[in-house]
């Protein structure tokens, strides 16, 4: 579960000045810890459907903030890229 502490920290990895908690590459980094946790949840729990639907439309949201920085900011997308360690 993400604590607000631990959300603080991504924002201020991720973000732009100390108090971004919005921009799209916070809103990714925060996407990103849910999906690991929650991936890690499914493979405990193979049966749990509704969770699973969760989980893929949190890759979907971002799959599009990942488009919408690629498209409108590349120097940010390809730091974020490379600090996550997602594919391209």
């Amino acid at each position: 579960m993400l604590t607000p502490r631990k959300k603080k920290m991504i924002a201020k990895e991720h973000g732009m000045h100390e108090t971004d908690t919005g921009s799209a590459a916070v809103q990714v980094g925060l996407l990103t810890k849910k999906i690991e946790e929650l991936t890690d949840h499914l493979k405990k729990h193979p049966k749990d459907h509704h969770s699973r639907r969760g989980l893929l439309k949190m890759v979907g949201k971002r799959r599009r903030l990942l488009a919408y920085l690629d498209k409108n900011d590349k120097k940010n997308y390809t730091s974020v890229v490379k600090k996550l360690g997602l594919k391209k």
